[in-house]
């Protein structure tokens, strides 16, 4: 088996990028701030879910170093604090969490319904800065969201085969605090992981005051 190893930064540019974002905190008056929206999927076999070695996979290239490493950290967390061990290269025994993310900006005006996830794919946001999401129905105006930002990760067993997947998905307006990086990917980590590993084909709405 090719070895693949996880797309991330050295540990001290990462620390110094992620404090860097956090002084870019936006103003929170005037904002909006939607719950978090968790599609889970899960496997019959769950003997070999959230524990052992684990390494990080970004199978998209990214350009925006800073997210990429923000996610990476937030991704981090949540799998180690569910029992997993992290690694950097993949091998015999060991796990891997493939992990995509985007931001989608919103149409301006928007007066369609609420919030509803479908199971599909975004493109752009994190990566080229445009984007279109799919299988998803936001409401909007003035005070309404202006991006969606969207976390997924699929856990595969060493094997190849699917364990677990998951995606969390957020709208937000650029004046939220949740339009931050960081704020953001800490939100949509924490949501996608709360309660692992959930039931499967479920679809959850999670407000961040319950984070």
């Amino acid at each position: 088996m090719i070895a693949r190893t996880r797309s991330a930064l050295p540990l001290m540019t990462r620390s110094a990028l992620i404090a860097l974002a956090a002084l870019a905190l936006p103003a929170c008056v005037g904002s909006y701030t939607g719950p978090v929206e968790v599609t889970r999927f899960v496997a019959e076999q769950r003997s070999e879910i959230g524990q052992g070695p684990i390494v990080l996979y970004f199978p998209d290239e990214m350009s925006n170093e800073l997210a990429q490493a923000i996610f990476a950290d937030a991704v981090e967390s949540e799998l180690s604090a569910l029992g997993y061990t992290i690694v950097d290269q993949e091998g015999a025994g060991i796990q891997v969490a493939t992990i995509r993310t985007s931001r989608t900006p919103l149409a301006a005006g928007s007066s369609r319904g609420p919030v509803s996830v479908g199971v599909g794919g975004g493109t752009g946001g994190y990566r080229s800065g445009v984007g279109v999401g799919i299988g998803i129905n936001l409401g909007g105006g003035q005070q309404g969201p202006n991006v969606l930002s969207e976390l997924s990760v699929r856990i595969s067993g060493p094997d190849g085969a699917s364990l677990w997947e998951g995606r969390a998905q957020q709208p937000v307006s650029m004046k939220s605090p949740y339009a931050d990086v960081d704020a953001s990917a800490r939100a949509l980590a924490a949501a996608l992981f709360k309660d692992f590993p959930g039931g499967n084909g479920e679809t959850v709405s999670i407000d961040v005051d319950d984070l």
